[in-house]
């Protein structure tokens, strides 16, 4: 049975917290130590999960305690360490994509090529079960679409392995940049999002926002390991698409301009997003008295349709701004990672009963691998589709041609 998993995250999220929340929703500690033993690491570690109180708040909180004292590993170590693991191939596939992408994170504001990123803390043992545990969790529950609430990022600074760091760190960012990740400011301070928890919910969470359409079953708190002010608890939803539910209310927000700066529409647009718009576009429009302006629209859901309206009159020069409501069917999407001749590629695959429909390679990716291979983008883009067809389009029993 196919589920939805939505990571509430109201104080923000870790790897423990990810682990701490599945068990909580019922994941059998035996059953995720099983799994675990196909890392070939089980003289490295084991595993705690008790119950505890945070803010009055029963939760669960698992540990990592760590055998080995190697805490330090380049990205091809952990890569080589997953491909060689006993796993199942989604576990595996979404291991990789997790710590592929701390690694282009630690490059990218350390300086280094992903290949030579020597992960610390990320690195280290109880990280690589972390990342590992909670894609054997998600599997487990047969979650195949992830859905994430907006990041509170916290503030101040954390000691790392690089010195002390302002809070939220590098990595943390760049993640967050990456993804589009609305984020916000709850008034905390210290560390709230780890880059190890903002990996994970930046790989596989397809949407960030509200909470998705669904028939709940299950909810899971998962315990951080420190007390805050609230509930230091990561929240799991677990639920079903509910049956014969083809589409969900949107509402679209309309408004013509043509007094405004280009900087100040971009600025308008980055907080529409931030907040947590479903998408933000603008078209070209001839106005009165002969100006050239723009139509800005605005995809939202309907709780959302007030406060991004709000921003819309304070950010622009608008007057006014017009509603209509719609409804939209959304497909159910996946995310695969397909093996190339430059290396793995993540590609976004929608689906219709099953059916594979639609097959989207990561621009990122392929703009990544064009750069470095010195190759035109739509080369790479075209021969990552050709590889999906002729690996994953057999696996799922279709006519790859």
């Amino acid at each position: 049975m196919e589920r939805i998993a939505y990571f509430d995250c109201p104080t923000g999220i870790a790897g423990d917290m990810c682990l701490g929340a599945l068990v909580d929703a019922g994941l059998p500690i035996d059953v995720l130590e099983r799994a675990l033993q196909g890392l070939g690491m089980t003289e490295a570690f084991t595993l705690t999960a008790q119950t505890v109180h945070r803010q009055g708040q029963r939760a669960t909180h698992v540990q990592v305690h760590v055998r080995e004292h190697v805490q330090h590993r380049q990205w091809g170590e952990i890569r080589t360490l997953l491909t060689k693991a006993s796993l199942p191939d989604p576990v595996k596939q979404w291991s990789q994509a997790i710590f592929e992408n701390l690694a282009i994170a630690e490059g990218a504001v350390h300086g280094v090529p992903p290949e030579q990123v020597h992960f610390h803390e990320v690195g280290a043992v109880d990280a690589i079960v972390d990342i590992v545990g909670t894609c054997i969790g998600l599997h487990y529950w047969n979650a195949t679409q992830v859905y994430c609430s907006a990041l509170p990022l916290g503030s101040g600074d954390v000691e790392t392995a690089h010195g002390r760091m302002a809070v939220p760190t590098p990595a943390v960012l760049y993640l967050c940049q990456a993804k589009q990740a609305p984020v916000y400011d709850n008034g905390i301070r210290g560390e709230l999002v780890t880059p190890t928890g903002a990996a994970i919910v930046t790989t596989l969470a397809q949407a960030f926002g509200r909470p998705p359409l669904m028939q709940l079953e299950r909810v899971g708190w998962g315990a951080g390991s420190r007390d805050l002010p609230m509930a230091n608890v990561l929240r799991l939803w677990l639920g079903q698409a509910p049956l014969g539910v083809l589409t969900e209310p949107v509402v679209v927000l309309a408004t013509q301009i043509d007094d405004m700066s280009p900087q100040g529409l971009a600025y308008a647009c980055e907080r529409l997003l931030a907040e947590g718009a479903l998408d933000v576009w603008c078209q070209t429009a001839m106005m009165k008295k002969g100006r050239q302006g723009v139509l800005l629209n605005v995809l939202c859901t309907p709780e959302q349709a007030d406060r991004c309206e709000a921003i819309l009159l304070e950010e622009t020069t608008t007057l006014g701004v017009r509603r209509q409501w719609q409804e939209r069917r959304v497909l159910p999407r996946r995310f695969v990672q397909v093996a190339t001749e430059w290396g793995e590629v993540a590609v976004k695959v929608a689906e219709i009963n099953g059916r594979v429909i639609n097959v989207q390679p990561e621009y990122e990716d392929c703009a990544r691998i064009a750069r470095t291979h010195g190759l035109p983008w739509k080369q790479v883009h075209q021969q990552v589709i050709h590889q999906f067809w002729q690996t994953w389009g057999i696996q799922d029993g279709q006519n790859p041609g």
